[in-house]
Protein backbone atom coordinates (compact mmCIF):
# COMPACT_ATOMS: atom_id res chain seq x y z
CA UNK A 1 0.00 0.00 0.00
CA UNK A 2 1.34 3.04 -1.07
CA UNK A 3 2.25 6.23 1.91
CA UNK A 4 -0.09 9.47 1.37
CA UNK A 5 2.07 12.27 0.51
CA UNK A 6 2.84 14.79 2.23
CA UNK A 7 4.76 18.47 1.09
CA UNK A 8 6.32 20.79 2.95
CA UNK A 9 6.77 24.31 2.11
CA UNK A 10 10.14 24.74 4.16
CA UNK A 11 12.62 23.15 5.76
CA UNK A 12 11.82 23.15 9.56
CA UNK A 13 13.18 21.02 12.39
CA UNK A 14 14.18 17.43 11.72
CA UNK A 15 12.46 15.28 14.55
CA UNK A 16 8.92 16.66 12.77
CA UNK A 17 10.33 15.97 9.51
CA UNK A 18 11.43 12.16 11.04
CA UNK A 19 7.75 11.74 11.99
CA UNK A 20 6.00 12.64 9.04
CA UNK A 21 8.27 9.75 7.26
CA UNK A 22 7.67 7.14 9.21
CA UNK A 23 4.28 7.05 8.05
CA UNK A 24 4.15 9.11 4.32
CA UNK A 25 6.19 10.21 1.05
CA UNK A 26 7.32 13.68 2.39
CA UNK A 27 8.69 16.37 -0.22
CA UNK A 28 10.49 19.74 1.33
CA UNK A 29 11.23 22.84 -0.40
CA UNK A 30 14.69 22.24 0.12
CA UNK A 31 15.79 26.00 -0.39
CA UNK A 32 15.34 28.40 2.58
CA UNK A 33 12.85 31.09 0.96
CA UNK A 34 9.29 30.97 0.53
CA UNK A 35 8.30 29.46 -2.79
CA UNK A 36 7.31 31.47 -5.46
CA UNK A 37 3.61 31.20 -5.81
CA UNK A 38 3.80 29.39 -9.46
CA UNK A 39 5.82 27.24 -7.43
CA UNK A 40 3.47 26.35 -4.42
CA UNK A 41 0.96 25.99 -6.99
CA UNK A 42 2.95 23.50 -8.95
CA UNK A 43 3.63 21.74 -5.36
CA UNK A 44 1.13 21.11 -3.65
CA UNK A 45 -0.44 19.25 -6.53
CA UNK A 46 -1.50 15.49 -5.88
CA UNK A 47 -0.77 15.91 -2.24
CA UNK A 48 -2.82 14.28 0.63
CA UNK A 49 -1.12 16.88 3.12
CA UNK A 50 0.73 20.31 3.14
CA UNK A 51 2.50 21.75 6.29
CA UNK A 52 2.53 25.25 5.42
CA UNK A 53 4.10 28.21 7.03
CA UNK A 54 2.64 31.61 8.02
CA UNK A 55 4.66 33.33 4.65
CA UNK A 56 2.59 30.98 2.55
CA UNK A 57 -0.58 32.37 1.32
CA UNK A 58 -2.96 29.52 0.66
CA UNK A 59 -5.71 30.70 -0.82
CA UNK A 60 -8.39 29.17 -2.43
CA UNK A 61 -6.96 28.75 -5.85
CA UNK A 62 -3.87 26.63 -4.09
CA UNK A 63 -6.38 24.73 -2.09
CA UNK A 64 -8.29 23.78 -5.62
CA UNK A 65 -4.52 23.23 -6.99
CA UNK A 66 -4.11 20.47 -4.18
CA UNK A 67 -6.82 18.32 -5.12
CA UNK A 68 -10.06 16.83 -3.94
CA UNK A 69 -7.80 14.00 -2.25
CA UNK A 70 -5.70 16.84 -0.50
CA UNK A 71 -7.25 16.38 3.52
CA UNK A 72 -5.25 18.73 5.47
CA UNK A 73 -3.42 21.80 5.41
CA UNK A 74 -1.07 21.76 8.75
CA UNK A 75 -0.27 25.46 9.31
CA UNK A 76 3.38 25.37 10.94
CA UNK A 77 2.60 28.55 13.30
CA UNK A 78 -0.18 29.67 16.32
CA UNK A 79 -1.83 32.46 13.83
CA UNK A 80 -3.94 31.29 10.35
CA UNK A 81 -4.50 34.80 8.50
CA UNK A 82 -2.14 33.12 5.55
CA UNK A 83 -5.00 30.47 5.21
CA UNK A 84 -8.28 31.08 3.66
CA UNK A 85 -10.18 29.15 6.27
CA UNK A 86 -13.75 29.63 4.68
CA UNK A 87 -12.72 27.96 1.14
CA UNK A 88 -11.05 25.36 2.93
CA UNK A 89 -14.25 24.59 4.74
CA UNK A 90 -16.27 24.61 1.75
CA UNK A 91 -13.93 22.14 0.13
CA UNK A 92 -13.92 20.01 3.33
CA UNK A 93 -10.55 20.56 3.98
CA UNK A 94 -8.95 20.50 7.22
CA UNK A 95 -7.22 23.70 9.13
CA UNK A 96 -5.19 22.67 11.93
CA UNK A 97 -2.42 25.38 13.92
CA UNK A 98 -0.29 25.00 16.68
CA UNK A 99 -1.62 26.73 19.40
CA UNK A 100 -0.24 26.83 23.50
CA UNK A 101 3.20 25.28 21.99
CA UNK A 102 4.67 29.05 21.51
CA UNK A 103 3.41 30.85 24.81
CA UNK A 104 6.31 30.99 26.84
CA UNK A 105 8.57 31.44 24.10
CA UNK A 106 6.74 34.65 23.19
CA UNK A 107 5.95 35.90 26.75
CA UNK A 108 9.44 35.61 26.96
CA UNK A 109 10.49 37.63 23.77
CA UNK A 110 8.40 40.46 24.58
CA UNK A 111 10.02 41.07 27.68
CA UNK A 112 13.22 40.85 26.19
CA UNK A 113 12.05 43.52 24.10
CA UNK A 114 10.34 45.42 27.18
CA UNK A 115 13.91 45.47 28.55
CA UNK A 116 15.95 46.34 25.60
CA UNK A 117 14.49 49.25 24.31
CA UNK A 118 13.47 50.41 27.65
CA UNK A 119 17.70 50.45 29.08
CA UNK A 120 18.44 51.22 25.98
CA UNK A 121 20.63 47.91 25.43
CA UNK A 122 20.90 47.63 21.35
CA UNK A 123 21.79 51.08 21.80
CA UNK A 124 24.34 50.72 24.12
CA UNK A 125 25.90 47.63 22.81
CA UNK A 126 26.46 49.76 19.39
CA UNK A 127 27.90 52.68 21.64
CA UNK A 128 30.71 49.96 23.44
CA UNK A 129 31.08 48.53 20.04
CA UNK A 130 32.05 51.68 17.83
CA UNK A 131 34.55 52.49 20.29
CA UNK A 132 32.79 55.59 21.78
CA UNK A 133 32.77 54.22 25.64
CA UNK A 134 35.67 56.24 27.55
CA UNK A 135 34.68 55.57 31.09
CA UNK A 136 31.36 55.72 33.46
CA UNK A 137 28.99 59.14 33.39
CA UNK A 138 25.96 59.96 35.05
CA UNK A 139 24.20 60.89 32.23
CA UNK A 140 25.38 57.89 29.89
CA UNK A 141 22.33 56.41 28.45
CA UNK A 142 20.09 56.57 30.66
CA UNK A 143 17.06 54.46 30.42
CA UNK A 144 13.90 54.17 32.35
CA UNK A 145 12.79 52.31 35.65
CA UNK A 146 10.94 48.90 34.92
CA UNK A 147 9.65 47.58 38.40
CA UNK A 148 6.74 48.65 39.86
CA UNK A 149 5.77 50.43 36.61
CA UNK A 150 2.54 49.92 35.31
CA UNK A 151 2.55 47.78 32.81
CA UNK A 152 -0.88 48.01 30.16
CA UNK A 153 -1.59 44.86 28.19
CA UNK A 154 -4.20 44.91 25.24
CA UNK A 155 -5.62 41.56 24.50
CA UNK A 156 -5.31 38.42 27.24
CA UNK A 157 -5.83 35.24 25.61
CA UNK A 158 -2.84 32.74 26.55
CA UNK A 159 0.49 34.67 25.10
CA UNK A 160 -0.78 38.02 26.93
CA UNK A 161 -1.30 36.18 30.59
CA UNK A 162 2.13 34.06 30.22
CA UNK A 163 3.53 37.78 29.68
CA UNK A 164 1.02 39.57 32.75
CA UNK A 165 2.13 36.56 34.73
CA UNK A 166 5.80 37.38 34.77
CA UNK A 167 4.83 41.06 35.40
CA UNK A 168 4.00 40.08 39.19
CA UNK A 169 7.72 39.13 40.06
CA UNK A 170 8.29 43.18 39.27
CA UNK A 171 6.00 44.03 41.02
CA UNK A 172 3.76 45.99 38.70
CA UNK A 173 0.41 47.58 38.58
CA UNK A 174 -1.24 46.02 35.89
CA UNK A 175 -4.07 47.10 33.63
CA UNK A 176 -5.50 45.12 30.64
CA UNK A 177 -8.14 45.57 28.15
CA UNK A 178 -9.87 42.84 25.62
CA UNK A 179 -13.45 42.57 24.58
CA UNK A 180 -14.23 42.14 28.18
CA UNK A 181 -13.15 41.45 31.48
CA UNK A 182 -11.37 38.19 32.58
CA UNK A 183 -11.85 36.97 35.79
CA UNK A 184 -9.61 34.32 35.63
CA UNK A 185 -6.74 37.11 34.68
CA UNK A 186 -7.19 39.33 37.36
CA UNK A 187 -7.32 36.57 40.36
CA UNK A 188 -3.82 35.23 38.65
CA UNK A 189 -2.18 38.56 37.75
CA UNK A 190 -3.70 41.38 40.11
CA UNK A 191 -4.56 42.95 36.81
CA UNK A 192 -7.09 45.72 36.56
CA UNK A 193 -10.00 45.84 33.51
CA UNK A 194 -9.83 49.27 32.10
CA UNK A 195 -11.05 50.49 29.11
CA UNK A 196 -8.33 51.31 25.98
CA UNK A 197 -8.61 54.96 26.13
CA UNK A 198 -7.05 54.76 29.99
CA UNK A 199 -4.56 52.05 29.47
CA UNK A 200 -3.14 54.04 27.34
CA UNK A 201 -3.26 57.33 29.25
CA UNK A 202 -2.12 55.52 32.39
CA UNK A 203 0.40 52.62 31.51
CA UNK A 204 4.22 53.17 31.43
CA UNK A 205 4.61 50.29 29.08
CA UNK A 206 2.11 49.11 26.21
CA UNK A 207 2.56 45.07 25.07
CA UNK A 208 -0.02 43.94 22.40
CA UNK A 209 -1.04 40.86 22.29
CA UNK A 210 -3.96 40.28 20.14
CA UNK A 211 -4.98 38.47 17.17
CA UNK A 212 -5.34 40.39 13.24
CA UNK A 213 -8.55 41.08 12.50
CA UNK A 214 -10.36 43.86 10.40
CA UNK A 215 -11.33 45.41 13.89
CA UNK A 216 -7.79 45.26 15.20
CA UNK A 217 -5.83 46.67 12.08
CA UNK A 218 -4.01 50.00 13.07
CA UNK A 219 -5.43 49.57 16.91
CA UNK A 220 -2.63 51.77 17.30
CA UNK A 221 -2.53 54.69 15.11
CA UNK A 222 -1.83 58.73 15.42
CA UNK A 223 -4.61 59.24 18.15
CA UNK A 224 -3.32 56.06 20.49
CA UNK A 225 -0.01 57.37 20.47
CA UNK A 226 -0.95 60.60 21.28
CA UNK A 227 -2.84 59.60 24.13
CA UNK A 228 -0.35 57.69 25.42
CA UNK A 229 2.52 58.90 27.67
CA UNK A 230 5.69 60.43 26.47
CA UNK A 231 7.40 58.28 28.33
CA UNK A 232 5.99 55.20 27.16
CA UNK A 233 6.96 52.08 25.47
CA UNK A 234 5.32 49.93 23.01
CA UNK A 235 6.23 46.42 22.48
CA UNK A 236 4.56 44.40 19.62
CA UNK A 237 4.86 41.03 19.25
CA UNK A 238 1.55 40.05 18.09
CA UNK A 239 0.80 40.91 14.20
CA UNK A 240 2.57 43.81 12.53
CA UNK A 241 -0.54 45.45 10.79
CA UNK A 242 -1.45 46.42 14.33
CA UNK A 243 0.05 49.25 14.43
CA UNK A 244 0.27 51.99 12.21
CA UNK A 245 4.12 51.89 11.42
CA UNK A 246 4.01 55.18 9.65
CA UNK A 247 1.96 56.66 12.62
CA UNK A 248 4.77 55.32 14.87
CA UNK A 249 7.71 56.25 13.18
CA UNK A 250 6.20 59.89 13.83
CA UNK A 251 5.57 59.49 17.39
CA UNK A 252 8.82 58.34 18.07
CA UNK A 253 10.77 61.08 15.98
CA UNK A 254 8.56 63.51 17.76
CA UNK A 255 8.60 62.40 21.46
CA UNK A 256 5.07 61.44 21.90
CA UNK A 257 6.08 57.85 22.92
CA UNK A 258 9.81 57.10 24.83
CA UNK A 259 10.32 54.13 23.09
CA UNK A 260 9.21 50.77 20.96
CA UNK A 261 10.37 46.94 21.12
CA UNK A 262 8.78 45.01 17.88
CA UNK A 263 8.84 41.69 16.84
CA UNK A 264 6.50 41.78 13.84
CA UNK A 265 6.30 44.71 11.23
CA UNK A 266 2.99 46.09 8.70
CA UNK A 267 4.58 45.10 5.47
CA UNK A 268 6.70 42.39 6.64
CA UNK A 269 9.20 41.74 5.47
CA UNK A 270 9.90 44.79 4.42
CA UNK A 271 10.32 47.91 7.08
CA UNK A 272 8.57 51.36 6.98
CA UNK A 273 11.28 53.76 5.50
CA UNK A 274 13.11 55.60 8.93
CA UNK A 275 12.17 52.57 10.80
CA UNK A 276 15.34 51.20 11.42
CA UNK A 277 17.54 55.26 11.88
CA UNK A 278 15.68 55.39 14.77
CA UNK A 279 18.13 54.79 17.78
CA UNK A 280 14.75 54.58 20.38
CA UNK A 281 13.24 51.27 18.70
CA UNK A 282 14.81 47.66 18.91
CA UNK A 283 13.50 45.39 15.89
CA UNK A 284 14.17 41.87 15.71
CA UNK A 285 12.84 39.85 12.67
CA UNK A 286 9.96 37.77 13.73
CA UNK A 287 11.54 35.73 16.19
CA UNK A 288 9.38 35.52 18.77
CA UNK A 289 9.14 31.64 18.80
CA UNK A 290 12.81 31.06 17.91
CA UNK A 291 13.66 28.77 20.18
CA UNK A 292 15.17 25.65 19.43
CA UNK A 293 12.76 23.63 21.79
CA UNK A 294 9.51 25.25 20.35
CA UNK A 295 10.16 25.62 16.93
CA UNK A 296 10.54 21.74 17.44
CA UNK A 297 7.37 21.27 19.28
CA UNK A 298 5.17 23.37 16.72
CA UNK A 299 6.44 20.81 13.77
CA UNK A 300 5.81 17.83 15.70
CA UNK A 301 2.69 19.14 16.99
CA UNK A 302 2.04 20.00 12.98
CA UNK A 303 3.20 16.39 11.62
CA UNK A 304 0.85 14.59 14.19
CA UNK A 305 -2.07 16.56 13.03
CA UNK A 306 -1.05 15.38 9.44
CA UNK A 307 -0.36 11.45 10.75
CA UNK A 308 -3.74 11.90 12.77
CA UNK A 309 -5.91 12.63 10.07
CA UNK A 310 -4.62 10.91 7.12
CA UNK A 311 -5.33 7.86 9.70
CA UNK A 312 -8.34 8.79 10.32
CA UNK A 313 -8.34 10.07 13.76
CA UNK A 314 -8.99 13.55 14.82
CA UNK A 315 -6.33 16.20 14.75
CA UNK A 316 -4.92 17.84 18.37
CA UNK A 317 -5.50 21.32 16.85
CA UNK A 318 -8.58 22.16 14.37
CA UNK A 319 -8.91 25.84 12.94
CA UNK A 320 -12.56 24.68 11.05
CA UNK A 321 -13.97 22.00 13.15
CA UNK A 322 -17.55 21.36 11.53
CA UNK A 323 -15.38 19.59 8.86
CA UNK A 324 -14.96 17.09 11.06
CA UNK A 325 -18.23 16.70 11.59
Amino acid sequence: MNKPKVYVTRMIPEPAIELLRQYCQVEVNPDDRVLERSELLEKVKGMDAILPLLTDAIDDAVLEAAGPQCRIFANYAVGYNNIDVEAATRRGIIITNTPGVLDNATADLAWTLLFAASRRVVESDRYLREGRFKGWGPMLLLGRDITGKTLGIIGTGRIGTNFARKAVGFGMRILYNDIKPDPNFEKETGGVFVDKDKLLAEADFVSLHVPLLPSTKHLISEKEFKQMKNTAVLINTSRGPVVDEKALIKALKEGDIWAAGLDVFENEPELEPGLAELDNVVIVPHIASATIETRTNMGLIAARNIVNVLSGKAPESCVNPEVLR
